[in-house]
């Protein structure tokens, strides 16, 4: 494997480094229990990637099982005990503990003991923000959803629920 195409072309480099502080408040509420930190966006990294952290409350919760085509997923747990679901089966992960799935693999993830926080990667970086704001909206105006609905919201968002 080698290095992939030169991304910068000057020979003197740049201040240009974003610094983000653990005290910020987060970017998105989702129904009350989750927080959400938008570190980096695709939009911010120019595609590159997007990373989030994902602060979970004391109701477990969390996606089902579902893969995406057009990126990778990974989860890198910090704090507390995050289920993760590899496609065969789940796993109550510890902080430090690391899951990776690439374009098409199953997975999912939930807070099964409480309070939890965990980063979330994806490469390359899609708008997963709208996805995450389409989600607390839904959940703020408490109406449930038909199913062609969240449909919609899925395949709009390269989420194929399994």
């Amino acid at each position: 494997m080698s290095y992939p195409r030169e991304l910068y072309h000057a020979d003197q480099g740049e201040v240009s480094g974003t610094l983000w502080k653990g005290d910020t408040a987060p970017d998105l509420v989702i129904g009350g229990r989750t927080n959400v930190h938008y570190l980096a966006t695709g939009r911010s990294t120019d595609g590159q990637y997007g990373l989030y952290r994902w602060d979970m409350g004391e109701k477990p919760g969390g996606p089902g099982a579902h893969f995406h085509k057009t990126m990778s997923e990974a989860f890198f747990v910090l704090s507390g005990v995050v289920g993760l679901y590899d496609g065969d089966a789940w796993v109550n992960a510890s902080p430090g503990d690391f899951l990776f799935v690439p374009p098409g693999g199953i997975h999912a993830f939930r807070n099964p003991e409480g309070p939890a926080s965990m980063l979330i990667l994806f490469a390359p970086g899609a708008p997963r923000e709208g996805y995450f704001e389409e989600l607390a909206e839904v959940a703020a105006s408490g109406r449930a959803l038909t199913e062609e609905e969240w449909t919609d919201i899925y395949l709009r968002h390269d989420q194929y629920m399994v």
